[in-house]
Formats: C-alpha cells, sequence, structure tokens
C-alpha cells in the first residue's frame, strides 16, 4: 500500500477547495492500493483555506524549530502542519507504508522543491513539513512529477 495525497486522488482538500487530480494515479485508484491523507486537513485547517507557506527553512527547520510555517495574511499555521504531518506518520506506521507519493511544492508534501515563504511563486529546494517527518522516519516520499507507469508499477509490486 502506499500513502498518497488525497488532493491527487480527485479529493477536494486543496487550499483553494478543489484537488490537484493525478490521471495516472486515478487509474489504480479503486484497487485498495492508496492510503490518502490530507495532512492539512488532519491538522484542524478548513477547506478551503488561505495558501501557506514554510518561513525560514524547508520541513526539517520547521521541524526542528528553527521555521515557522504562515498564511498568506501573516497567521502562524505551524502547529496546525506539524499536527497533521504527525498524524500522517501515524497511519503509515499503523499501515506498515514505507513509500509515499505526495504532492509537489506543497508547504506539507513538497519534496525537494517548496515555494521560498514570500508567496511570490517562488520555488527553493527543501521538503515540506510532512515529507522531511516521513524521510526523517524511513519512508521514501515521491511526488507526483517524479510518476512514470513504470515507476508506480514498480513501487505497486513491492
Amino acid at each position: 500500500m502506499l500513502l498518497v495525497s488525497a488532493c491527487l486522488l480527485g479529493a477536494n482538500v486543496k487550499y483553494s477547495g478543489g484537488s490537484n487530480y493525478c490521471e495516472l494515479l486515478a487509474q489504480y485508484q479503486g484497487r485498495g492500493l492508496f492510503l490518502p491523507v490530507c495532512p492539512e486537513c488532519l491538522g484542524q485547517l478548513a477547506v478551503p483555506r488561505p495558501p501557506a507557506e514554510i518561513s525560514g527553512g524547508d520541513g526539517s527547520d520547521v521541524l526542528n524549530g528553527k521555521a515557522k510555517i504562515y498564511i498568506d495574511s501573516g497567521r502562524d499555521v505551524t502547529a496546525n502542519f506539524i499536527q497533521g504531518a504527525e498524524a500522517v506518520l501515524a497511519l503509515a506506521r499503523k499501515e506498515h507504508i514505507s513509500t509515499a507519493i505526495l504532492k509537489a511544492r506543497s508547504p506539507s508534501c513538497g519534496a525537494g522543491k517548496i515555494y521560498n515563504g514570500n508567496f511570490e511563486g517562488t520555488l527553493t529546494s527543501g521538503d515540506g513539513v510532512t515529507s522531511a517527518l516521513l524521510k526523517q522516519n524511513g519512508i521514501t516520499v515521491y511526488t507526483e512529477l517524479d510518476l512514470t507507469e513504470e515507476l508506480l508499477q514498480t513501487l505497486l509490486a513491492k
């Protein structure tokens, strides 16, 4: 079983109230192979909600108390993101999941690249909070941008 961002499977949990539907993942959705999660919803954030970005680092820095997450009006939502990441990790452990496919660039789910915290659309190197926590706990994280049919078949065969 793979942990998958719920928005990639068509759930309307994106900050704007929409989804980030991924056609490739959708082809396998009804087979019981995915555990859909939304760390931001698990962190008690509403749908829709204002956009949020990590300021002062990446998800690892947030977990270490060196960076914060703010919505575009300046309200600190760091605790919500940490709560959501911890809930996702607990689900992954309960289900013995070793691989996740999460939403690229998200302050929760992004892996490798996230927005820089200035709400200007600029990417920087780093992981979102959930991705960082999962990686710290030995779970491999991909984003939908990494996916190919061949990679997905390989992951599902494990």
